[in-house]
């Protein structure tokens, strides 16, 4: 794909991307995936006016273009949502190189990603995600790996780690404080509070392991002692929710998710949730634990000084 980039292109995509890297702290499976867009991008345009696309040329790309470049992605059975993220990808880009080289981007600022109805995980209730750490840890024949297991769960709901997040632990996170500091996606750095039955569950599964747990070595082992792969994970919270009797939605990732919507329900406030879930932005939190507006406006009525 990107043979079809001119050196001046070439240039501007890797000078966006370095740009992207640095100052946005941009994960390397987002440059990856920014690098692949952008280049599909200007690789269409190439085609589309056979010609290379150098700087003016990029500079001249107009709403008929963007339209050709829609319905080639449309043509090619790109789903809505992937569509969407490719022409962020590329109006990211435009942003940089308009202010870059001088130019007016409105053309492809303006162009429209089609709509996509996004979809949210489950959470699940409360006594759901109690039953599910407890059947996970009985599924095991060897009581170091239930611990394990329930351990891992439990950070996911009583901490709301993502499951990267918390396999990522090694021995120097141990013995935990009331807090631990994570490295989440992009770098993200935050601080998410330890509550007690969650320290409780790690203990369990150290006192237990056959492994020693050194400062370097990952804190959750595999059964011959390598880091953990969450695909087991992944596995046995599958057969705990079939035992269980729960949709296909009980997932690792759905414990996370009802960690934010049980403190939400609570009356947990929506900015102190962003935080603890390590999330960029406020919207994202609102759409990741469903809020809905009644909710919202009563948290409105309640704290709002001109509300009453």
């Amino acid at each position: 794909m990107s043979l079809a980039l001119s050196p001046a292109a070439r240039d501007a995509l890797q000078g966006w991307l370095d740009h992207a890297r640095a100052l946005k702290n941009a994960s390397e499976n987002t440059i990856t995936a920014y690098r692949a867009d952008v280049a599909e991008f200007i690789t269409f345009q190439t085609l589309h006016h056979a010609e290379p696309q150098g700087l003016k040329p990029l500079a001249r790309v107009t709403t008929p273009d963007m339209r050709a470049f829609m319905a080639h992605l449309h043509g090619n059975g790109c789903a809505p949502r992937s569509m969407a993220r490719k022409l962020s990808a590329v109006k990211s880009f435009y942003r940089w190189l308009a202010e870059r080289e001088g130019f007016e981007p409105t053309a492809v600022l303006s162009a429209r990603a089609p709509k996509f109805q996004k979809k949210l995980p489950r959470p699940l209730t409360e006594d759901a995600a109690r039953a599910m750490i407890d059947t996970v840890e009985m599924q095991s024949r060897e009581g170091w790996i239930g611990a394990r297991d329930a351990a891992v769960i439990t950070l996911l709901y009583g901490c709301g780690l993502r499951i990267s997040e918390a396999l990522g632990l090694t021995g120097a996170d141990w013995p935990f404080a009331e807090s631990l500091r994570i490295l989440g996606k992009g770098g993200k750095e935050r601080i998410v509070p330890v509550i007690p039955v969650a320290r409780r569950a790690v203990e369990t599964y150290l006192k237990l392991c056959p492994f020693e747990i050194t400062p370097t070595s990952p804190l959750f082992r595999g059964a011959r002692g390598g880091k953990l792969n969450p695909r087991l994970i992944q596995s046995v919270t599958e057969k705990a929710r079939m035992q269980l009797g729960l949709p296909a939605s009980a997932t690792p990732h759905a414990m996370r998710h009802s960690f934010a919507t049980h403190l939400l329900s609570a009356g947990g406030d929506l900015r102190a949730i962003q935080e603890l879930l390590g999330h960029a932005s406020l919207s994202t939190t609102q759409a990741y634990t469903s809020v809905d507006s009644v909710h919202l406006m009563k948290v409105y009525e309640a704290t709002h000084p001109k509300a009453r």
